[in-house]
């Protein structure tokens, strides 16, 4: 199974409604596994993540007015991209791990932007 980046947006009652994304949208936020081997690591958390690491407990709302603040985490760990990968469990090798984090900051990046565009939340589930 993999994670999966959606966008929310707030209905009038409260409720969430997740944005529809083309289906050839890629919208892997990692493997499952990554919960907490890598986005809920110690590594993770000790360089200061907040966010990410909510996902070792339960899946990620993140509210529109989180937003910057979400943006500001996922740009420190692509900042510290050769740290991660070497900080977190891997099945491969440092490389391909590394290419694989990378991948994955670039799609939760892209969910953020159009949650700042539409004034939504990112989810992460």
């Amino acid at each position: 199974m993999s994670l999966l980046v959606e966008v929310f947006v707030r209905e009038p009652d409260g409720s969430r409604r997740i944005l529809d994304v083309p289906d050839d949208v890629y919208q892997s936020g990692g493997f499952e596994s990554w919960r907490t081997t890598v986005w809920g690591s110690e590594f993770v958390r000790s360089l200061g993540a907040r966010f990410l690491p909510v996902l070792a407990e339960e899946d990620l709302f993140v509210e529109a007015e989180d937003v910057p603040a979400f943006r500001r985490e996922v740009a420190l760990l692509r900042s510290r991209l050769d740290e991660v990968a070497h900080g977190t469990q891997r099945p491969r090798t440092v490389e391909e791990h590394r290419h694989e984090i990378e991948i994955r900051l670039l799609i939760i990046e892209a969910g953020i932007r159009k949650a700042e565009e539409i004034g939504g939340g990112v989810l992460i589930w």
